[in-house]
């Protein structure tokens, strides 16, 4: 099942894909695509519907990020051995966690905007959970019952502020824009994380192209270890790292500039489509 929420940004509605693909209107049945709608039980009677029967989205509506109102937005750094080594850092013993701001998440196709003098803005394409049940202390073996589903997350990074201002990743990973998510959240009946294609493409030429097969702590795991030290809440969003190819660890180091497009794809998950412009 595919969600997917749709609207001017701060008025998205609900919505669901349907067999042949076309957007059904959800705000019938739910509220939005978010906290307790994300729960196993909601999920099911979701699945349950005559998606046929639902009024159609209006054509090219807009997409909004495919989860609302997140609350935790926890990424993972160096999760991949190869980026770890481009950007010159030891493959970590135990999950390198820090926060993006909720406030930073848009849709997957919104303007992505360099902050006011940053020279050093980056891409990342990444793996996103999306937590359905409230989640504290949970085993590894458990983990994924507490998972709704995934999407594409471009985890957009403004490496002076995260690496050269005093140490606080969390600096560069939260500003305006930072955080698309979606287009879809595909639920996680639907998906095997184990191997999964990951491309990102800078103005039609490909920089990233790797699999989830390569992480270091895989999904089960990070839901485990995260949990052991916050509680994870329905609707919260871990991102889980990414593959070689960010513009750092290109010789010479590249990075975003206006007018750049972007295309960030993760296979069943849908892509990503944004322009970036000056903030």
């Amino acid at each position: 099942m595919k969600l997917v929420r749709f609207g001017e940004p701060g008025s998205e509605k609900p919505g669901i894909v349907d067999a042949e693909g076309k957007i059904r209107d959800l705000s019938g049945i739910v509220p939005d695509i978010s906290g307790a709608v994300l729960g196993r039980a909601s999920l099911a009677k979701l699945q349950s519907l005559d998606t046929a029967s639902l009024p159609l989205a209006p054509d090219g509506a807009r997409l909004g990020a495919c989860v609302g109102r997140v609350g935790n937005f926890i990424a993972v750094g160096l999760n991949y051995a190869d980026h770890a080594a481009e950007s010159g850092m030891a493959v970590p013993s135990e999950p390198v966690l820090f926060n993006k701001a909720p406030s930073c998440v848009v849709g997957p196709d919104d303007t992505v905007l360099i902050p006011r003098g940053s020279e050093k803005t980056d891409w990342e394409v990444e793996l996103a959970v999306v937590i359905g049940e409230r989640a504290s202390y949970v085993s590894e073996a458990e983990a994924l019952d507490y998972v709704a589903g995934y999407c594409v997350c471009n985890d957009v990074s403004e490496r002076a502020y995260q690496l050269e201002r005093g140490g606080q990743w969390t600096k560069g990973k939260g500003c305006p824009t930072f955080g698309p998510l979606g287009p879809w959240l595909v639920t996680a009946d639907e998906v095997d994380t184990g191997d999964l294609a990951m491309k990102l493409s800078v103005n039609g030429e490909l920089v990233q192209n790797g699999s989830t097969k390569t992480m270091v702590f895989n999904v089960p795991f990070l839901v485990h270890y995260i949990s052991q030290f916050m509680a994870l809440e329905p609707g919260d969003v871990i991102t889980t790292g990414t593959p070689p190819g960010v513009g750092m660890g290109m010789k010479p180091p590249r990075y975003l500039k206006p007018g750049d497009t972007m295309e960030v794809s993760i296979a069943g998950l849908g892509t990503q489509r944004q322009t970036v412009a000056a903030g």
